[in-house]
């Protein structure tokens, strides 16, 4: 008899992701499936009622995916929302100041390119067992607030690159160095950044990626390294980065990953997300 209370006690902390299809906007959508969040789960446990423990267990792991599924979505549309968000606020920024385009539109595109390869294996990925016994919600107001406060950070560490290229290398009467510089800080920042949000724990020493995540992202930094100095990059406008640069490079790598944290363990705590 312990078994389907087991099984209703669960379900209370399992949402429900569906949405009625009248819904005129996301607002409603969340709103509905909310209040659709009880009903269905008492339907389900009802519906265990009667099944042996294969079966049951059977379709309890089908919820338990789903709801793996659910969070990895949430993750990596606070991922790529918070990292547009920094990159069009450094783009603004940078054209008001700058005498010639801060990046090629085939730059550009070579970045986000390469940036959504790294996330193909995200799939393959884990998430933290506390988001599945105590999910998070997901609503636009809370996504926008992680956006608000994490996205301007890589903005940051973009307006160092940006003075470290000016005045350090002199790029002033030389575009091409610039745009080469700022294509590598910001495919690198944005692939670091996937294994700092993808946790609430600190990445990499508390959480870890799966290793196809971790390969890929390996892989597709490296090849955005080559790319300056391959057959491509005259086609792409890219020219060889000065040796130094690879070492500031790394000082912004880990100063970004520090920063990052300290205000996602900080936004964590605030707020409950």
């Amino acid at each position: 008899m312990e078994g389907p209370k087991k099984t209703q006690s669960a379900a209370q902390h399992l949402p429900n992701l569906s949405g009625g299809s009248g819904a005129s906007n996301v607002a409603d959508l969340l709103e509905k499936a909310r209040a659709d969040t009880d009903t269905v789960f008492k339907q389900l446990s009802s519906r265990l009622e009667g099944l042996s423990e294969t079966e049951a267990t059977s379709r309890w792991k089908q919820v338990g995916a789903n709801q793996i599924a659910r969070e990895k979505r949430q993750s990596l549309l606070k991922m790529a929302a918070s990292s547009n968000f920094g990159n069009m606020f450094s783009v603004v920024g940078a054209s008001a100041f700058l005498p010639f385009l801060p990046m090629l539109p085939i730059q550009v595109l070579s970045t986000n390119l390469l940036y959504d390869f790294s996330q193909t294996t995200i799939p393959t990925d884990g998430v933290d067992v506390e988001w599945l016994t105590k999910p998070r919600q997901w609503t636009i107001e809370r996504i926008l607030r992680f956006i608000l406060f994490i996205g301007p950070i890589s903005s940051i560490f973009d307006y160092l690159t940006f003075f470290m290229m000016l005045y350090i290398f002199k790029c002033w009467n030389n575009p091409e160095l610039f745009r080469t510089g700022w294509f590598v800080e910001s495919l690198f920042t944005q692939t670091l950044i996937i294994h700092v949000i993808r946790t609430n724990k600190i990445p990499f020493l508390q959480s870890r990626a799966s290793w196809p995540l971790v390969v890929t992202s390996v892989a597709i930094v490296a090849v955005g390294a080559w790319l300056t100095v391959s057959p491509l990059a005259s086609t792409l406008g890219f020219v060889p980065l000065p040796p130094s640069f690879w070492l500031f490079l790394v000082a912004m790598l880990v100063g970004y990953a520090l920063l990052t944290q300290v205000v996602k363990t900080w936004f964590v705590r605030r707020f409950g997300e």
